[in-house]
């Protein structure tokens, strides 16, 4: 065994994934745009069941929102295997170290903040996300945004993991500081 604990390494010795996130369809402004229209609650209840003009229109949308949610999953334009990067298939990757927007399938960073870069995390809840349900995640440094996640699927879960992960690269680093770890 080459750790003490099992999946837990020093941030010093390794970078290791903690937790990784799909953006939502949300993080996109037509899908923004389609789930403001499916959170419509106007309608009846027939048999218990309620019909809504929202879940109407989530039905009718199937054709036109699922191209959006394949293009975000496809690594390559015009191919899958073949072609260009496609910088709407992403991933947003939690490490020991930092959070990163990255390529899905091939790792390419796109953008990353280190976790002593911020120290709090706000959750904002565009139009259109609360159905999904979804938010983006804004790290900020003091009143200063430092990095930005959009279409996060269970927010709130994403963050908290985020802000444990911070306080112990954190407050590793000033033990350091001071002298109590090595």
């Amino acid at each position: 065994m080459a750790q003490a604990i099992a999946g837990v390494v020093p941030a010093t010795e390794k970078e290791v994934t903690v937790m990784t996130v799909w953006p939502s369809i949300a993080a996109t402004a037509y899908g923004r745009w389609w789930g403001r229209r499916y959170a419509n609650q106007i309608g009846i209840t027939l048999f218990g069941l309620p019909i809504t003009v929202g879940r109407i229109l989530a039905l009718v949308s199937i054709p036109f929102i699922l191209p959006v949610y394949f293009h975000m999953l496809l690594p390559k334009l015009p191919f899958v295997v073949f072609g260009v990067s496609n910088p709407s298939c992403r991933r947003y990757r939690l490490t020991n170290r930092r959070v990163l927007v990255e390529q899905a399938f091939d790792g390419g960073e796109q953008q990353s903040v280190s976790l002593d870069r911020f120290d709090t995390i706000e959750t904002k809840v565009l139009p259109g996300q609360e159905w999904y349900p979804a938010g983006d995640l804004i790290f900020r440094n003091g009143p200063i945004e430092t990095f930005r996640l959009a279409g996060v699927p269970h927010p709130e879960a994403f963050r908290i993991t985020c802000l444990k992960a911070h306080a112990g690269y954190v407050g590793v680093q000033q033990a350091r500081e001071i002298g109590a770890a090595v």
